[in-house]
């Protein structure tokens, strides 16, 4: 009797998680917009793979000059010359630029001011999981560097050339906020949260950081909006070395299933949709605004995040202003 209450069990499970599946599918959206997108001059960071990589490819497709900020010289030399073989656009160009390191966050917004004439958007899209219980050199926990405090920098440094333009900011987010949060006295702290929890908190950063800096751009014809993804397989994950965590992620992704061309769509979306130049300081989730926590809105974040990024970076911003 009660080994066949739980097979009962599980074929309710098995069934509810192929159903949960196949509405899942039904629900992922493809940006309909048809902007055409010559003249402009897009930066997508992390662009040598997965989502940002989809991302250049189809601005690339609407004719922009799409710059692919990558760490990896190589890869990002191959993804380039992909993206040119498969749209025939040949204003497709590789920067180096490493988010774990200050310097380089530096170096590579002193070339673009000095080599190029506008920036019309910028896709915050680099991201890292898994990195371990460490610091980068600048003496922050990677994880939250790379996701969160070089966009800060990096977004800052570049704004004159986004304003200029009335351009957009696109910040490449995730649900995994929902769990995240900001203590001023542990964000930084060596070994205090788990990986998945470090995770959650550097994309609560970029919430917060969307909402507020939507805010201080008001009146200035500058959007902001951050992207959840969906769950896609990419290769932030290759440095996972938890099985449970492996595990629970692959249940995941075979679930909520979609490719991470399909991943970019949202991404794409808030790039070039008309209705989008119109909104500032939203979540997307399957190119439609979802709620974000009404922690990412507090006041008190937003000071607290300001401060913060400020003294770990040991930079004054100043093109942020309200």
């Amino acid at each position: 009797m009660l080994t066949s209450y739980w097979m009962c069990s599980l074929y309710i499970v098995t069934l509810a998680v192929i159903v949960l599946r196949i509405i899942l599918r039904f629900g992922v959206k493809r940006c309909t917009s048809k902007v055409n997108m010559s003249g402009k001059v897009v930066i997508v960071t992390g662009a040598n793979s997965g989502i940002g990589f989809y991302t250049a490819l189809d601005l690339a497709r609407r004719g922009a000059r799409v710059i692919l900020a990558c760490r990896h010289e190589a890869r990002g030399i191959r993804a380039r010359d992909q993206i040119i073989a498969a749209t025939l656009n040949s204003n497709v160009v590789y920067k180096h630029l490493d988010m774990a390191s200050l310097y380089s966050v530096k170096k590579f917004c002193e070339d673009i001011t000095r080599t190029e004439e506008r920036v019309d958007v910028l896709v915050n899209n680099a991201g890292v999981y898994a990195l371990g219980d460490r610091y980068t050199d600048d003496g922050i926990v990677e994880t939250m560097q790379v996701n969160y405090f070089s966009v800060f920098l990096l977004t800052d440094l570049l704004l004159p050339m986004i304003k200029a333009q009335r351009g957009r900011i696109v910040n490449v987010g995730s649900l995994a906020h929902y769990i995240g949060d900001l203590k001023p006295d542990h964000i930084n702290k060596k070994g205090y949260y788990s990986e998945m929890i470090t995770y959650a908190n550097s994309k609560f950063c970029i919430m917060a950081f969307t909402v507020e800096l939507a805010r201080r751009l008001r009146g200035s014809g500058v959007t902001v909006n951050a992207v959840h993804p969906g769950v896609v397989k990419t290769n932030i994950t290759d440095t996972n070395r938890n099985i449970l965590l492996d595990v629970v992620f692959w249940v995941l992704v075979w679930v909520c299933y979609r490719t991470a061309e399909e991943g970019a769509q949202s991404v794409v979306h808030c790039c070039v949709a008309e209705e989008c130049a119109q909104t500032s300081g939203k979540f997307f989730v399957d190119c439609a605004v979802w709620r974000g926590p009404w922690k990412s809105e507090s006041k008190i974040i937003h000071l607290n995040l300001w401060n913060i990024s400020e003294k770990l970076l040991k930079y004054k911003q100043t093109n942020m202003k309200v």
